[in-house]
């Protein structure tokens, strides 16, 4: 992976988490899903503005992943975008108050280096 689809990747990876991002304070506007509620959940979602701007940053992160697949081994690209699951547990932590278990940690941990193993050279 050169410098320029590395830096595509990494704007990739940040859209991705901004949406989650956005897609999780959405969620949290429109409350918890039960049966009575269903229908006003699937009509908020699409009226929701933090749930369409999170759309709109996945679309994004969608189209730069597609670009990058016509330059990026697929064997290499798709394993990289689990660093978005580092981001986002990061992003859980520290804007949700979300804990991080060790468990978790160990988790991040083994993503990173299966990571940085995928995208080494020779």
């Amino acid at each position: 992976m050169g410098i320029q689809e590395f830096v595509l990747f990494l704007i990739s990876i940040v859209a991705g988490v901004v949406g989650q991002f956005f897609l999780k304070s959405g969620a949290l506007k429109l409350g918890q899903l039960t049966a009575s509620n269903a229908i006003s959940h699937v009509i908020g979602i699409a009226t929701t503005p933090e749930l369409v701007i999170g759309l709109c940053f996945y679309a994004v992160a969608a189209v730069l992943y597609i670009l990058l697949l016509t330059r990026v081994p697929l064997s290499v690209l798709a394993p990289s975008v689990a660093l978005q699951y580092v981001f986002s547990v990061m992003l859980g932590r520290f804007v949700f108050n979300e804990p991080i278990t060790l468990l978790r940690l160990f988790g991040i941990a083994f993503i990173i280096c299966g990571v940085v193993l995928l995208v080494a050279r020779k």
